[in-house]
């Protein structure tokens, strides 16, 4: 159990396009989005490319220490995997893999949704451990949420939601 005490659900609807799927160990599709450098810069703040190995290393660490989702869109009435998403008492981490549902709505709709998932769940707040200086999508989608900057990190801060 992810989160100690508290049952997954399978799925988190946010919308008739968009839903949060529990992680279930597949994740070989989503080797590609750990691929791009650009993506990498902006999650990890350096330029090595992921491994089958340490991707799968992430998400073991991930979905042992929170409530680890894959981002899913509906298409052509099926769902498409888009990204991942980590809710912890530690940290939120969420990564729009496909780089064309960038600046489109998607990252807000999901932080939205797992906010109210660690308000239902009684959480007082919600941190990101670390949004790094150069990574101003991230800053203006939690910015917008009412996260705020909490203290200074090596690359960034991490920012903070009172709930």
């Amino acid at each position: 159990m992810p989160i100690e005490n508290v049952p997954q659900p399978e799925l988190l609807p946010i919308s008739d396009t968009l839903r949060l799927r529990k992680y279930d160990g597949n994740h070989d599709f989503a080797l590609s989005w750990y691929l791009d450098a650009e993506t990498v810069w902006l999650v990890d703040g350096d330029r090595d490319l992921y491994t089958p190995e340490l991707l799968n290393k992430m998400y073991t660490y991930q979905d042992t220490h929170g409530e680890l989702y894959f981002i899913e869109v509906r298409e052509d009435g099926g769902w498409r995997p888009v990204g991942d998403v980590c809710l912890s008492p530690d940290d939120f981490a969420i990564v729009i893999g496909e780089k064309d549902l960038r600046g489109r709505g998607v990252g807000r709709a999901v932080a939205s949704a797992l906010a109210e998932r660690a308000r239902s769940l009684g959480w007082k707040q919600v941190r990101v451990g670390d949004i790094y200086d150069f990574n101003a999508g991230s800053q203006r989608l939690f910015t917008s949420l009412g996260f705020r900057k909490e203290a200074k990190t090596e690359k960034g801060h991490s920012y903070i939601l009172t709930l």
